[in-house]
């Protein structure tokens, strides 16, 4: 019988919980409302567990510690909002190009700038996937709720380990500070994934060579095996070679396969209300717990409704959008933005998509969904 422990837990601060169950034993960070309760809950629970603490002078330098300790072996997390997840774009693009596991926390506010500081949003959707230049790979994660804050930190970090690839956890100001129950499972029940080692001698081994799933093999440091570790276009040995096309070619598309090869374990999603809805919401975030709301009322009503929500929005499951939609007569897509995924929606089914978009720093509230629905 499963042991669990039940506790009265934010959002933030499960997030904390989830990724010291999944082996995190490094932090580096910097505080940011509304994102500074991770870093204080790592500053308290890595050395219980024999990790290490760093807050950093900026978000760059966080994001180039949590890189280097990766490096090294350490399973690693950063946090940010707004402000701070925009300078940590040109390390999230070298762990891309490196293939470096690493997990980033942003805890959405209101923008642009400084913005809305205390004040939720979902405004940092898009550049979650296009923050950095070139045409990068990335796996962004939304929880909208303490429990997914707990299970999708774990996620992050098994996909980070499997996938050698950054992932992001977008969460957002009204998820990252709300508390609700949660029981945490027993750390010898949670499924931790490490980094693939290679079991090739340091004479075979090339640092950047792939495995038949597209994801190099690891050595380990400090140990007779040779890394050289380059943000440019490089060979398998890890040397650039950044005017050879046919390299680039090469690396680059292996770098986007790799996440087309882990699909089904990237994905993530529920669904909600009725299996033959007529109005599909498509939510994620904080904007599904009003979805949820909305829908149990249209539902009690003989609207017919359902909640589509995605927890996995990069790569975006285009494939489970269109199966949901095929079967609704009306889509409707809320944000707490201008409107920044509803043109994935619109790019997955033929059928009209409407919008719903809130961004004065308020939530989307399940009354605004109901009506507008009736108004479709």
């Amino acid at each position: 019988m499963s042991n669990t422990t039940v506790r009265f837990m934010q959002g933030n601060d499960a997030l904390v919980e989830g990724a010291i169950a999944a082996g995190a034993r490094f932090f580096a960070g910097y505080p940011i409302t509304p994102a500074s309760e991770i870093t204080e809950g790592m500053s308290v629970r890595l050395p219980l567990v024999g990790g290490v603490f760093l807050q950093m002078e900026d978000e760059i330098a966080s994001m180039g510690a949590a890189i280097g300790a990766s490096m090294a072996g350490a399973k690693c997390l950063t946090a940010t909002s707004g402000p701070g997840f925009s300078l940590k774009q040109e390390g999230i693009g070298i762990a891309s190009m490196m293939e470096i596991p690493v997990v980033i926390v942003d805890v959405m506010r209101g923008g642009p700038a400084s913005g809305m500081s205390t004040l939720p949003s979902q405004m940092d959707v898009m550049q979650a996937r296009w923050g950095c230049h070139g045409d990068h790979p990335i796996i962004v994660l939304s929880p909208a709720t303490v429990t997914e804050c707990y299970e999708l930190a774990i996620k992050a970090f098994n996909l980070a380990e499997l996938i050698r690839q950054p992932v992001i956890i977008l969460s957002d100001a009204i998820v990252g500070h709300l508390r609700e129950r949660i029981d945490l499972p027993d750390p010898s029940e949670v499924k931790v994934i490490d980094r693939k080692m290679t079991t090739k001698s340091p004479e075979e081994y090339a640092p950047f060579e792939a495995e038949e799933d597209g994801v190099p093999c690891f050595a380990g440091r400090g140990t007779a095996y040779r890394y050289h570790m380059c943000s440019n276009v490089h060979t398998e040995k890890g040397f650039p070679a950044d005017t050879n096309h046919a390299v680039a070619s090469k690396l680059l598309a292996r770098l986007h396969k790799k996440l087309e090869n882990y699909e089904d374990e990237i994905t993530a999603y529920k669904f909600f209300g009725s299996e033959d809805c007529e109005t599909l919401i498509v939510a994620y975030g904080c904007v599904t717990r009003a979805a949820r709301d909305a829908a149990d009322a249209l539902n009690a009503e003989g609207v017919k409704t359902g909640v589509l929500q995605l927890q996995s929005l990069w790569p975006f499951p285009r494939k489970v959008v269109a199966g949901y939609a095929e079967k609704a007569g009306k889509i409707l897509m809320p944000e707490m933005n201008l409107g920044q995924l509803i043109d994935q929606v619109r790019l997955s089914t033929a059928k009209p998509v409407e919008g719903l978009n809130r961004f004065d720093g308020a939530e989307i509230t399940p009354q605004q969904i109901i009506d507008k629905v009736r108004d479709m």
